[in-house]
This record gives structure tokens, sequence and C-alpha cells, in this order.
């Protein structure tokens, strides 16, 4: 029996700097995918292949490409959780990662290109500490390099932190603790097509710092994938067969509909009645041909006037510097807030820009509330949840809803990064915290409506928070022929549509915290970026101004069906005693007062007691048991104790819960006792003071007397004396 040879494997490494040195190996695995590579960073690998059919998909409305991000909990000596115990549907996390990827590259094929393409990317080997999200880009366009599939250029991602005021590219996990900038960077050799992050109230001018320093590195990457193409023998590409363009037709179209699409566009109309005349023209022209004609145009009709009305629109607002809804370039649109307007949600805000409506809840919950995760390299809990809800219902649509999309889970990340920077610190919050926006009205910028209402919800619901967080979406029309550009302040669902550009940017007054951009073409010049965060922080400053004056401070005081919460640090000797064997003293506990209580281990060998309840009276309750069975004995201590047991010798006593002690008969009372049982019996409640402790036993001593009166001595009986 012949044995196989073990595959050669063609590599390229390079460095990245401070130390990092990442390889490119590819025809080792997965070689019946069209592409195949394997990237490692130290004990980090990610596996990506790629396939693409060799026929176009007929009548695809865009490009069909898919991309799939899985971590495989073997690739750090775990096994998954859960019934199945196997790896299942796309968490969050990576879903967030397949976005970071699909947005980056998914602009780079050519136009005409409608094979279907599926980009799928496994972490196979973690050490923890190398994201790796920062090299799933990378892993997915080397992929494409060493293929047949036709690419316009490569990209790739790099993440830049800055970290005790130094910028680190793709930093370790251990570093970033530490950071006060973390974003990932996507490009080309030429341009920066994509960046998502968050941060602390940082400068516009920090971060295009941190966005050049990750461009010059994904540069280096870029030159390694031409490299480790070039060793494969890559180089010849599918043919990608031309568009063919009816000329005739689209004379026609336009001749016809040029002056009645300039003429809606200049009407200062909605959203809906605007895409009615929009469609009104266009009936209009198919009304003039027959039905073999327009069977002959096939589709032809609605995407040319599709184009024709985004030249047109183009046109308009880079030569008139007028906008569909007759806005100037950098005019938000009109703004409306309302809190409170759901009377039993703990807080609440309905917050309205132009066509564009968030309905944000704020829900406060105990720790038994917070949201378990466990991924391949983190296992713990979040005190803070942001979801972000799109129905159909929002743009006039009917849709199936079948469970949480991937744009709301990054829309909702980015509400999420941007309003957690806002939140009290950990120790001033004993709040798990749920922030739910749906979306009731969309016309561009519901992302951004979310975080404005989220703020708002907040300080409704009486969340300490530290300032208001705003957001605004920017676009931008451009024109390489007469290099003309216009940006856009507060975009349009059209605007988004029809333009070159999507850079969602949140801030406070201090400066940006979270932002997200997306470009549709090759790049952004770093002149026009400086200027867009610019005009950014001019509308973000008017936001805030808005809902400073509709919600100066967070409410004062809870809403009285909000449960309050308070926490009582104690010795961690005492956790097991107030849980109890099986949890049946806390449970107890819990159900004698009507409250929530929850325990958890802090450092110094302490724990964290924190009881819930909307009843002040049930509150104090379990807080003074809790406080009795967490007290100590202190000799001069005075206390309320319960008889036990009566002995000749005295009485033995239950004086602290948990702590017995024996009331010798000389300590029960300033006079003689010749039978205890006359004087106390079981049950009698009675005042003791610790008077010492015994020398050989170490036991408390008790006494009664001392806190009874002492009797009256006659003058006969202090002269005998």
């Amino acid at each position: 029996m012949k044995i196989m040879s073990i595959p050669k494997a063609i590599t390229k490494s390079f460095d990245l700097g401070d130390g990092k040195q990442i390889t490119l190996e590819t025809g080792r695995f997965a070689r019946q995918a069209h592409g195949s590579v394997v990237v490692r960073q130290d004990d980090t690998m990610l596996m990506c292949t790629v396939v693409s059919n060799y026929e176009a998909k007929p009548d695809a409305p865009f490009f069909p490409l898919t991309v799939e991000y899985q971590e495989k909990f073997a690739s750090a000596g775990k096994i998954p959780g859960g019934f199945l115990k196997r790896e299942g549907r796309a968490g969050d996390h990576e879903i967030l990662i397949c976005r970071l990827v699909d947005r980056a590259i998914r602009p780079l094929f050519p136009d005409g290109y409608m094979n279907d393409t599926q980009i799928m990317i496994q972490l196979i080997s973690s050490d923890g500490n190398v994201k790796p999200d920062a090299l799933a880009c990378l892993a997915a366009s080397a992929a494409i390099a060493v293929s047949d599939i036709p690419l316009t250029g490569l990209c790739s991602e790099a993440r830049v932190a800055r970290i005790n005021g130094e910028y680190v590219v793709n930093p370790y996990a251990d570093q970033l603790e530490h950071a006060d900038l973390d974003i990932i960077v996507g490009a080309t050799a030429e341009d920066v097509c994509m960046v998502e992050g968050e941060m602390q109230e940082v400068s516009e001018e920090d971060l295009v710092n941190a966005i050049q320093i990750g461009h010059e590195a994904i540069k280096k990457m870029i030159a390694a994938q031409l490299e480790l193409a070039e060793q494969v023998g890559a180089t010849q590409k599918r043919e990608v067969i031309p568009v063919e363009v009816n000329e005739d037709l689209m004379s026609k179209i336009e001749s016809f509909a040029t002056e009645q699409i300039a003429e809606v566009a200049h009407g200062k109309l909605g959203k809906h009645e605007r895409k009615e005349q929009f469609g009104n023209i266009k009936e209009a022209f198919k009304a003039q041909y027959s039905e073999e004609e327009l069977e002959e145009w096939g589709g032809l009709v609605g995407e040319y006037f599709e184009k024709l009305e985004k030249k047109v629109i183009r046109r308009m607002m880079l030569d008139e510097r007028t906008r569909l809804d007759g806005r100037s370039l950098d005019q938000i649109r009109p703004i409306t807030i309302e809190t409170d307007v759901l009377p039993r949600a703990h807080g609440s805000a309905l917050f309205t820009r132009g066509e564009t409506q968030s309905l944000t809840t704020a829900t406060l919950g105990s720790k038994l509330d917070e949201k378990l995760i466990d991924t391949v390299n983190f296992s713990g809990t979040e005190k803070f949840m942001l979801h972000y809800n799109f129905p159909p219902y929002c743009t006039g649509e009917v849709k199936p809803v079948r469970g949480v999309s991937r744009r709301e889970v990054g829309h909702g990340n980015l509400g999420f990064r941007s309003v957690k920077r806002i939140l009290p610190e950990v120790a001033n919050n004993p709040y798990t915290i749920r922030v739910v926006s749906d979306i009731l009205e969309s016309n561009g910028s519901s992302s951004m409506a979310t975080v404005c209402a989220g703020s708002l919800a907040l300080m409704d619901a009486g969340i300490p928070v530290k300032a208001h967080v705003a957001g605004i979406a920017m676009g931008l029309i451009s024109d390489t022929e007469s290099d003309k550009t216009a940006i856009l302040t507060d975009i349009l669902g059209d605007e988004d549509h029809l333009g070159d550009m999507d850079f969602k940017v949140t801030g406070t007054r201090n400066g940006i915290v979270a932002c997200q951009m997306d470009m549709k073409i090759d790049g952004l010049k770093p002149e026009l970026m400086v200027q867009a965060l610019n005009q950014a922080k001019q509308a973000r400053e008017e936001l805030l101004d808005k809902m400073e004056a509709a919600v100066p401070a967070p409410r004062a005081e809870l809403k009285s069906f909000v449960p309050r919460m308070e926490s009582i640090i104690i010795d961690g000797e005492f956790i097991g005693k107030i849980i109890g064997p099986g949890g049946k003293h806390i449970q107890e506990l819990q159900k004698t007062t009507e409250t929530v209580i929850t325990i958890e281990e802090i450092e110094d060998e302490k724990g964290k007691v924190t009881i819930s309840s909307n009843n002040g009276d049930n509150m104090a309750a379990a807080i003074k048991v809790i406080k009795e069975m967490t007290a100590k004995p202190e000799i001069g201590g005075e206390y309320e104790a319960i008889v036990k047991k009566v002995v000749e010798f005295g009485v033995f006593v239950e004086f602290m819960p948990g702590h017995q002690g024996l009331v010798h008969v000389s300590e029960i009372s300033h006079t003689r006792i010749n039978n205890v049982a006359d004087v106390l019996k079981e049950g009698d409640e009675i005042k003791v003071k610790i008077i010492g402790t015994d020398k050989k036993s170490g036991k408390f001593r008790l006494s009664r007397k001392v806190l009874l009166p002492a009797p009256e001595t006659s003058t006969e009986e202090a002269n005998t004396e």
C-alpha cells in the first residue's frame, strides 16, 4: 500500500512590529477549496477557505457573498456548554467578526461578478492572548489571493489601540485592559475602507492618527499576500464578463425621466411620497411600450431608473449643495424628545429625528439577571446589555421575522459600545441594566437614534450616568471627474443608499466614544475624514444641547416600582453561613422577606451581599438579619439573648445568631440564687454583656448582672463592711 506524502506547504512570514511575527500558509489545509490559507501568530491560528461558483447567479439583485466565522472550542482545549455539547449557530461576537470582514472585502469584488461566493473562517488554535478578529480579514483576503477568484485589490484589517499614550498595532488581549482607544481599521494598499471601534472620549485628531497607523500596518499585510500569491503562481483569475449596457434604452429613460426625477428630488418630500412619485415616473415610461418590448428589456428598466435617480440626486447635492428634504449639507433633521412615555418601564424615551424614531427602554435588574458569556476565549458575565430591534413595519414593509438579523446585532453593538461609556463605575452601580431600542420608524441613522434614546432612557430610569452621549451619521457624495465632494450630516436612508460613505460617530461633550465607517468607493482621503469628523462634532454638540435641555440630569429618585438595591461587605468566612446547607438559609430569608439576595466573593477574602426589593421595610428586615448573622461578638458588647437551656450552674443563651454562651449563676443577679429555674426558664429574653473570655477555652464570659441596677446598700451594712 502506497503511503501518501504530507502535502507541501507554501508559507510567507512577516514582522508586524514589536516582535509580532505572522505567517501565511497555503497548500496543506483544505485543498479542495478554491482558496485556502492558514494565518498564524504565536499559537493562534485561523483557517480561511473561499469557494465561488463558476456560473453567475441569475437575476441576483446584489453580489451573493456570505462570510462565516466560527470559533472551535477545541482550539482552546474547551468543550462547548449546553445540552448538545457542540458548536451551534454563530454567537453575537462571531457575527460581529463576520460583519467586519464582509464590510471590508465586499466592495473589492468586480462589478458584474454575480457568482455565489462563500468565505469561511475558523479559529482552529487559540492561545487566548492574540485577538483573532484582527487577523480574520487578512485570512480572507489571502485565501482569495491564492485562488482564481477575481478581486480588484487585496485588503486587510488591523487593530490599533492607544495604551499608556502609545499607539500599538494588534495588541495582545492583556494589553487592551489599559487602552483608551481600540479600533479595527480595514483598508487596501491605497485607501481606508472600514473603521470600527470604541474609545474613552478621544479627540478627532487622535482617531485620525490611529487610523493612519493602522493603514501603514495593513500595507505590510498586503505586501505579504502578494508575495504568497506569487509563490503559489495564482496570477490567472477568472474572466469577469462586463455587463452590457443597452444604450438605446438608457437614452430613452434619460430623455423621458431626467427632468421629472429632478423635480421630485427638489420637492422636499417625505420618504414614502418621494418613493411613490419616482415609481409613478417609471410606470409612466413603461406605459409607452408594449408588453413584448418590456419583456425584451427584462429588469433593465428598473435598474436603469435607479441609476438615473442616483445620478440626478448626486448631481443636485454636488452642484446645488442641497438635499432631498431641503436641508443644507451640515444641517440635522428636526428633533423631538419625550421621556417617561411608558408608565411601568423603569426608564423610557421616545426619540424622533425626522422620519427616524426609536422607542427605548431601560430596565434595572439584579445580579441574577446578568448575561452569561461562554466563548472560546472568555467565560463570565456582563452587567450591561443593549439590544436593537428593526421590525419590518418601521419601513412600511411586510417581511417574515426569523430571529435577530446580523444587521441588528451590528447596530446593537455600536449602541452598546457608545452607551456603556457613560455608565457609572461598577462600584457605584449595583444594577444589571438592559437597554432595548425598538425602531418604530426608519429613514436613516436608526442606530444613532438608539444611542441618543438610550442615554435619555437611562437618565429617566435614575441611573447616575456621567453625561449624555449622542450619535450622528455622516455621508459623502464625490465625483472624480469634477473633483467635487459633499459631506452630509445626519444622512437619510436614500442618502446612505446612493452615497459613498456611512460614517457613524458617537460621543459626549468631551470627545468620541465609538465609531463605525463603511466606504463604497475606493477610500477616503485623510483631509475628507478630518472634515467629516469636525462636521460630526458640530452636529453632536447641537444634539447634546437639545438632549440636555430636555433631560438635564438623571432622575433624582428611582420610580416607586423600581427595585432598590443595597450592598453589604462581609468577611468571607460568613458566606457559607448565610447561604446555608444547599442554600437553605438564603432561600428561607428571601422567602420570608420577599427580597432577592445575591452573594459574590470579592478581593481581600471578602463577600458582597446585595439585597434587592421594591419594598423598603422588606429590605430593612433582610439587611437586619444579614448584619446579625455576620456580626462578630465583641468584649463589652451588649446583646439581646434568648435562654436556650437551664442548668444548676446557670443558663445557656443565644446572644447572636449562631453564637451561644453561658451566663453563670453568679452573673445572673446581684442577689443569691438557690435555684436557677426559679429565676429563668427556656425561651426567656434577657439582655447580656460580654465581660471577657475564658483563659483556657477562649469562650465568651457573659453577664446579666452588670446590666441590672445595683441594690441599695444601707448605712449599717456599709459601716459593717
